[in-house]
């Protein structure tokens, strides 16, 4: 095992005096500086390859310049035995003899890939990115800085490219994003304000290896980089190189390529943001409300309404991952010409909806919204005292009955939805209960002609999780009014037709 190395310097100029040159601005063009000079540590994830270790020992340059406190942190897989032991050792001494503080962790990537019913190559991903926010949790740190290269940027176009992807995932991986739950294991949460910044973005990994090479660190190799088992190594060992044949620079077009894209969905995304707070009526953790005739305004072409949708979801679900362009091509079918009613599954336990002018994008368990009006649980009968206050037992709602003064105008108590006055004789018994299946009433103004209470809902748009809920006032055995919020209706037998009629005032009060 080789021990730990000096911290060589050049002694004239090289290609590698130039990238630290290229770092340092790259750090200034992507804005990573505010990141890594916050005065914590910035973790730097190290296994030994060319890559990392090129990218350690730039910052270690730059650390009394930029005044960086680095912490160094490598995990073994325990995919390789010996070997990958070894690697860990060699980063923990390195970083021993260049003075900077090292987290070494051993994981059974095979075990965990197994627990979770993942990829080998996924659980390897996810273990790495869980061990380095346990490293920055422990050690405080904002940041953790990752050695992905330009040649990584164009694998990982190329790879989101062949699987099926829109923009979000051609632009291909950021020089600084958060790190989230979608990157870490399945039961692992991510710490709060913490960010994965890629300084080596635009570098690529001919010129990691040859500034190694100049300041002559020993670059360990991974052989499992050479496992054409996994989907990146056929990206990285076949179709690069044969595109590469095919047309000369491929590596840099694609790493442009997703740079550029990445500018169009900037760009896109703050247009998206826009219209999605010009459509919105509410926002909880669990829903999402949006006016559905602005979202189907003329004014939003499909790529803004899908985008807007995407962006829903996100809120909802932060760390859901992208949505696959089949579910959310269902979703926007049925949000650009569904009806009351219809309805589409989406990833992660959500739904989306169509609700008269709403259309809602909720957790599928999530609890009915429930409008601020007086409302009862299915199946409630509750007699109504008179005169007197009757309460509802699971809402802060009362109805208050009384009868009106000779000298008082039944007018006076018009216009008022949560108010009635009824032409109901004295002796007859009041009751509160909701609908049953069937239930009719001549609603006043229908020139007498009986509406089933189902239909006169609908057509008023009171939403569908609500009319079970509603509380009707029977009259003996007659609905005498049906209490919908602002959709509230009378029934024409009980309306006033004249003022030496005795006329009973309901009256609904919140308390």
């Amino acid at each position: 095992m080789q021990a730990g190395l000096d911290l060589p310097l050049p002694v004239h100029y090289t290609e590698a005096m130039d990238l630290l040159s290229e770092f340092l601005k790259a750090l200034t063009r992507h804005h990573l500086l505010p990141y890594m000079t916050t005065g914590r540590p910035l973790v730097v994830a190290v296994s030994g390859g060319a890559d990392s270790l090129c990218l350690l020992h730039l910052l270690h340059r730059a650390s009394s310049e930029l005044g960086l406190r680095l912490h160094v942190a490598t995990l073994d897989h325990g995919l390789r035995g010996e070997a990958s032991r070894a690697d860990a050792e060699f980063v923990a001494q390195t970083a021993a003899a260049w003075g900077l503080p090292v987290t070494c962790e051993r994981v059974d990537v095979a075990a965990l890939a197994a627990l979770y019913n993942l990829s080998t190559e996924e659980a390897a991903r996810r273990a790495r990115y869980s061990f380095l926010a346990r490293v920055a949790v422990a050690t405080g740190a904002a940041a953790i800085a990752l050695g992905h290269t330009a040649d990584d940027q164009a694998e990982t176009l190329l790879m989101h490219l062949l699987r099926g992807s829109g923009l979000t995932g051609l632009r291909g991986m950021q020089p600084a994003t958060p790190l989230t739950a979608a990157h870490l294991l399945p039961d692992d949460s991510p710490p709060s304000g913490v960010t994965l910044l890629r300084p080596l973005l635009g570098i690529p990994r001919a010129a990691t290896q040859a500034y190694c090479d100049t300041f002559g660190l020993p670059a360990r190799q991974d052989d499992t980089n050479a496992d054409l088992t996994y989907f990146r190594n056929r990206i990285r060992h076949e179709a690069v190189p044969l595109l590469e044949r095919l047309t000369p620079g491929i590596r840099e077009r694609l790493a442009q390529t997703a740079e550029i894209l990445a500018a169009d969905y900037a760009a896109l995304e703050a247009q998206i943001s826009a219209a999605l707070a010009t459509c919105l009526l509410s926002r909880r953790a669990d829903r999402i409300v949006l006016r559905l005739s602005r979202f189907r305004s003329d004014r939003y072409l499909v790529g803004v309404q899908r985008g807007m949708l995407r962006l829903a979801l996100r809120h909802l679900a932060p760390a859901g991952g992208d949505i696959s362009f089949a579910a959310l091509e269902k979703a926007l079918q049925v949000a650009r010409q569904g009806v009351t009613g219809q309805q589409a599954d989406l990833p992660g336990g959500f739904l989306l909806r169509i609700e008269y002018d709403r259309l809602i994008l909720q957790r599928a368990d999530a609890a009915i919204a429930l409008p601020d009006w007086p409302l009862l649980q299915p199946g409630t009968v509750l007699p109504v005292t008179v005169p007197g206050y009757t309460a509802l037992l699971d809402c802060p709602w009362a109805l208050e009955a009384r009868w009106l003064t000779p000298d008082e105008n039944p007018a006076a108590f018009h216009g008022q939805p949560l108010v009635a006055t009824l032409a109901v004789p004295p002796e007859t018994s009041l009751i509160l209960r909701t609908r049953k299946p069937g239930d009719r009433f001549q609603p006043f103004g229908l020139a007498g002609q009986t509406q089933k209470v189902k239909d006169f809902l609908i057509n008023a748009h009171v939403p569908a999780g609500v009319r079970d809920r509603l509380p009707l006032l029977i009259a003996g055995d007659a609905i005498a009014w049906v209490v919908a919020g602002p959709h509230s209706r009378i029934a024409q037998p009980y309306a006033l037709s004249d003022r030496a009629q005795a006329a009973l005032l309901l009256h609904w009060e919140r308390f």
